[in-house]
């Protein structure tokens, strides 16, 4: 397994500086957490890791640098993102939908055969995120959560073996967001998992480690339980959610 190294990350737009010079380091393994208020530098961090806003500073994962890559060929070194909104093929069947993730890298003819069996990563993902007792119904009548599982499924048969995901349990009910976090528990076996939340009781529960950013940067580091004791966290961020709350 390979971990996540950020090192000086800048992003500016128009003389706005989004993100100034952050150093992340997540260690193959980890469930991240990363948390701050709105306009923190969140997504925009995740968006220069996957190729889709220009950056300096160095990203690095398995070995290989990130930033000048083509956002297809990031993807194919093992990087995964999901969205806040499910992307999913609704008209299709949950088993449609990861047989054609999983041929993302076959070729156009191999495309066009029919399958005879469920190829072995389909099947896997399949077990992984809980989705093979429905694996024949369309994907645009699962359940929310369900939704969110199969995109999930979806960069596992694409063999991600980092995955970024943007508010995973948004929207989710409390048993889909149980669910959620043993996943991320049983996909972080043999993967780096990365996410952004707003959710602080769920981080409570299901992350290892955690990253505040406040204004672009990097305001604190650590366990749960002390990032929590962070007086710094507590002024900007917790308390913040507090008193929304």
């Amino acid at each position: 397994m390979s971990g996540l190294t950020i090192k000086d990350l800048r992003v500016v737009f128009d003389g706005f500086v989004a993100v100034g010079g952050v150093d992340l380091a997540v260690p193959a393994g980890d469930v991240r957490f990363i948390i701050g208020p709105n306009g923190a530098g969140k997504t925009t961090l995740v968006d220069a890791v996957t190729g889709l806003v220009k950056a300096t500073g160095s990203v690095t994962f398995d070995g290989h640098e990130l930033l000048g890559r083509k956002v297809h060929r990031i993807a194919r070194l093992g990087i995964g993102r999901t969205f806040q909104t499910a992307a999913v093929f609704e008209e299709l069947t949950v088993l449609q939908n990861l047989d054609i993730a999983a041929g993302w890298s076959r070729s156009p003819l191999s495309l066009l055969r029919k399958r005879t069996a469920v190829p072995p990563e389909v099947a896997e993902a399949l077990e992984t995120v809980g989705l093979a007792a429905v694996s024949d119904k369309l994907a645009g009548t699962l359940a929310h959560g369900q939704k969110q599982w199969l995109e999930i499924g979806m960069l596992l048969v694409q063999n991600a073996r980092l995955l970024l995901l943007d508010e995973p349990v948004a929207g989710m009910s409390q048993s889909e967001r149980d669910a959620t976090g043993e996943l991320l528990g049983r996909l972080a076996t043999d993967r780096t998992v990365v996410v952004i939340e707003h959710d602080m009781d769920f981080l409570r529960r299901f992350a290892r480690t955690v990253t505040v950013l406040h204004a672009g940067r990097k305001l604190s580091e650590g366990t749960v339980a002390e990032v929590q004791a962070d007086p710094r966290v507590q002024e900007v961020y917790l308390g913040h959610a507090a008193k929304e709350a």
